[in-house]
């Protein structure tokens, strides 16, 4: 047998050796560069990612611009009912608009926040001058009342007043504020901001005024937006005003909302000829209260009865139907109309086009 010598046997095993090292190396170089492909792309789609979030998140200098001005716009002197100026950077958060200044240009009165609201009431800080309040006013003026307002009060009137609960509520009003949608809207004597909260959560309107006197309702309001996640407080602006006198040009505001509050007011018609001035034409105003008619109409001595309760308590528990037609009427609000389940009623009316 012939023996191969040392040179010859390690260049032929190199030989043979040689394709499957080629071989190799070619998978593995192919597999390096396939790993180093992934990586580059999936780096590139994290980076793209990335950079989109940024641009998502990244505040829109138009639509902040615009909407500040929406919220510039719609709150004039109480006094006057001429634009009020802004000093200061009212900003789109609660709290820059409470710090903002106010200031007349006609009757140069300034008016102020407290870091959580505005005050456009005509005396401010609470101050009365010696006039008498309505029982009724400063009921809701005290925390108690503020604090227990949705967490049970309210709630209760879907027991003995038949009150369809803020939900349903909350539809039923939206049925009626369809013309309207995209505008702006006033709820007025918002308490504690339970559908002030609704109607600036839906996005159905371009600004949501919450407007109570009650200083103590506006706090409760305020802690409960605070209370929610990804709240959009640049929609809403808590103000305190009066009723009767509405920090709000004339034609200016497109639907006014008014949740069982109409029976607590002290005059009913001032507050209604106060929500038809600021309507727009075209505008409309949507109210919920309690009444006692029919059969009720009858009881003796019913009218001297309620004429009492008024001055005493400041409240108008017992006006009937016809007697919401014809306040509605009577300070220019016309296509009256009405939904009711038993003392719950729900009314509509519009300002002429």
């Amino acid at each position: 047998m012939a023996v191969l010598g040392t040179g010859s046997n390690i260049s032929s095993a190199a030989a043979f050796l040689l394709p499957s090292q080629l071989h190799c190396n070619s998978i593995r170089r192919c597999s390096q560069l396939v790993s180093a492909t992934i990586r580059s792309r999936l780096y590139a789609t994290k980076v793209r990612a990335s950079s989109a979030a940024v641009v998502e998140t990244k505040p829109n200098p138009v639509i902040d611009e615009t909407k500040l001005n929406i919220r510039k716009k719609i709150l004039a002197c109480p006094i006057c009912f001429e634009p009020v100026s802004w000093t200061g950077d009212p900003g789109l958060s609660l709290e820059s608009v409470a710090r903002s200044t106010l200031q007349c240009s006609t009757c140069r009165k300034s008016y102020y926040g407290n870091d959580k609201h505005l005050d456009l009431t005509i005396t401010g800080g609470g101050k009365v001058y010696g006039e008498p309040m309505a029982v009724s006013t400063e009921l809701f003026r005290t925390p108690l009342v503020s604090f227990l307002y949705e967490r049970g009060w309210r709630q209760s009137f879907s027991l003995w007043g038949g009150f369809p609960g803020p939900e349903k509520e909350f539809e039923l009003i939206k049925d009626y504020l369809k013309p309207v949608v995209g505008g702006n809207i006033v709820d007025a004597s918002c308490g504690s901001g339970m559908f002030s909260r609704l109607f600036a959560k839906s996005g159905l309107f371009s600004l949501v005024v919450a407007l109570d006197f009650s200083e103590t309702m506006l706090q409760q309001c305020y802690e409960f937006i605070k209370q929610e996640d990804d709240f959009p407080e640049e929609n809403l602006v808590l103000v305190r005003a009066d009723i009767s006198r509405l920090p709000f040009a004339s034609s200016s505001v497109d639907a006014v909302h008014a949740g069982a509050a109409l029976h607590c007011w002290p005059s009913p018609s001032a507050a209604v000829a106060e929500i038809s001035r600021v309507l727009k034409p075209g505008g409309v105003f949507v109210a919920t209260t309690y009444i006692l008619d029919g059969a009720l109409s009858y009881v003796p001595l019913r009218d001297p009865i309620r004429q009492n309760i008024a001055q005493l308590s400041g409240s108008h528990i017992f006006l009937s139907e016809k007697e919401l037609e014809d306040l509605c009427t009577s300070c220019g609000l016309m296509n009256f109309t009405c939904i009711r389940n038993r003392r719950f009623v729900m009314i509509s009316a519009m300002k002429p086009v």
